[in-house]
């Protein structure tokens, strides 16, 4: 404490009402011996000691608020209620460096300290959005704020008048439940906090929510009483029910679907995956939640596709593309590779992406997506490979030392129809399924191998030139010419082949299908086995002299 003048020091000796001053951490530095006289502690013993250690413990929190008024334990171990108004003095940054003031026991000034503090009380309920209560058993409600009325429609007096008045308002179907509550908090043998919502029915009738914050207080030779403050929550809780059913509305559309679901988080790199996504790849007893979430992708996209993945990605990222949805093959918890679909979108923060969330599809399930018989992707996950392939090309002949250069080929089987007329479609069956397996091997795991439709197979072989590219081709014929063992049968049905590289400079995915298609007619017409489209031509034009033809 600073040091006091004389005259100010003496005149505080002197008066015959307690003088305080503590520290900025309610540390007492200074009494004069009022103090002793008032509360019989004596100056030396009570100096350096804390203030709140001589406030009774419930009255803590209400001095420490700046509430003037509380209890104050004697030298005999009594407590009697003291006002103490301190005055903080502040350093130039507002920090609190002490506190001063002068102790007055209340029962030289009852009725003066008693009216302030009451009116104080009644200033602060007005702010709160609540009704502030106290109850006991057989008597009902003894305080009510005046918001009752407000909130509910009901005045302090029609609420007090009747002992049952709360319980006839609580809506039937939350009556039970509140009432176990409540009468759990009459019978307690302890204080305790609780909390409970439940439907109150107003004045009016309109049904409203509350949430009543509620404390039970047990105090030795009175029965117990409740505290609390209700307020009204319809707003949220109404929030929270369309909430609820919009999530099992997603739940069940999801479940419909039968797609998996993740959320990713760009910034923590915490990847949040649905028991339907672990399903999929045959990881049903792991996590859903993935600490790194770009780790556990990389792990099961299969080594060939993660650049095709990570490009979709990016062109997303970048803001080149509104969404992205990228077919992989993906390693399954059984050993074996699955197709899969991969779509979502991205939330972006000043510019930055944070968070991406969205689906993942099974393609075998999908049967405008994938072929049942053959085990292989369709029609769609090949126009969308090709439209990557597409999209690659066109940014430039080269990225980071990978080759983007492509080639299409559209090949079917000569004679198919015999083969279904003579044998049955059993054996089709059975031939299609030998020439897809056929074709697998004849590419890399890089390349893409799909059935369009019927006899009807269609490959896409990436950063490829053209060279090599007539070179598989003519391996693919050769390939399937070879003669098909089916059940007790030996069957023939060899293949036409069309082929048509980038470097002919084509612009959209129909345009390559539909000069590979050309070509394919092409190959045979000229009985050839392989029909290569080369830059300079046009589709139709396929079979003009433009057209190189390679037997």
């Amino acid at each position: 404490m600073p040091a006091v003048p004389t005259p100010a020091a003496h005149l505080l000796q002197l008066l015959p009402d307690a003088v305080v001053q503590t520290d900025a951490v309610w540390t007492i530095t200074y009494l004069n011996p009022a103090w002793q006289t008032r509360t019989g502690h004596t100056v030396g013993e009570s100096v350096g000691q804390s203030l709140l250690g001589f406030v009774h413990p419930d009255d803590v929190g209400t001095l420490r608020s700046g509430m003037p008024v509380f209890r104050l334990r004697f030298a005999e171990g009594d407590y009697r209620w003291m006002r103490l108004q301190l005055q903080p003095e502040t350093d130039a940054a507002d920090r609190v460096l002490s506190r001063q003031g002068v102790l007055i026991e209340i029962t030289d000034v009852t009725e003066q300290v008693l009216v302030e503090v009451r009116q104080r009380f009644l200033r602060l309920l007005e702010t709160i959005d609540g009704v502030v209560w106290e109850a006991e058993r057989g008597v009902g409600n003894t305080f009510l704020s005046p918001q009752v009325e407000r909130l509910f429609g009901f005045t302090v007096e029609q609420w007090r008048a009747d002992p049952g008045f709360w319980r006839s308002r609580v809506h039937p179907d939350d009556l039970p439940a509140a009432l176990a509550i409540d009468d759990a908090a009459y019978d307690a043998t302890h204080s305790y906090a609780y909390e409970m919502s439940y439907r109150l029915i107003t004045r009016t009738g309109e049904v409203v929510w509350v949430r009543d914050l509620c404390r039970t207080v047990v105090e030795a030779g009175r029965p117990n009483r409740m505290i609390g403050l209700m307020i009204d929550v319809t707003r949220q809780k109404t929030a929270e029910l369309e909430l609820l059913r919009s999530d099992e509305r997603y739940a069940l559309a999801t479940r419909g679907s039968n797609d998996g679901i993740w959320d990713w988080d760009l910034r923590t790199d915490v990847l949040h995956v649905s028991a339907r996504f672990h399903e999929i790849l045959g990881f049903d007893d792991a996590g859903h939640v993935h600490a790194d979430g770009w780790r556990f992708l990389r792990q099961i996209i299969d080594p060939d596709d993660r650049d095709r993945v990570q490009s979709a990605c990016r062109r997303h990222l970048s803001g080149e593309r509104p969404n992205f949805s990228v077919d992989f093959r993906a390693w399954h918890g059984s050993g074996r590779l699955v197709w899969v679909n991969w779509r979502g979108v991205a939330r972006f923060e000043d510019g930055v992406a944070v968070r991406m969330a969205g689906s993942l599809s099974d393609l075998a399930e999908r049967g405008s997506s994938y072929d049942a018989l053959t085990n292989l992707p369709g029609r769609p996950l090949f126009r969308a490979r090709l439209e990557h392939a597409i999209a690659l090309h066109a940014d430039g002949a080269s990225a980071g030392g990978v080759d983007t250069r492509f080639a299409v080929l559209m090949l079917d089987l000569d004679g198919f129809k015999a083969v279904n007329d003579t044998h049955g479609h059993h054996v089709g069956d059975q031939l299609l399924q030998q020439v897809a397996r056929r074709l697998e091997r004849c590419v890399r795991a890089v390349d893409l191998v799909a059935r369009m439709s019927g006899d009807e197979f269609n490959v896409l072989l990436e950063s490829v030139d053209p060279v090599d590219a007539a070179a598989r081709g003519q391996q693919i014929a050769a390939a399937l010419a070879a003669p098909y063992a089916i059940e007790t049968l030996t069957v023939r049905a060899g293949a036409s082949v069309g082929l048509v590289c980038s470097d002919a400079g084509l612009v959209t995915g129909d345009d390559y299908l539909r000069a590979a298609d050309a070509a394919m007619y092409q190959a045979k017409r000229q009985s050839s086995g392989l029909s290569v489209f080369v830059a300079g031509t046009s589709p139709r034009d396929a079979a003009a002299p433009g057209a190189r033809i390679a037997s």
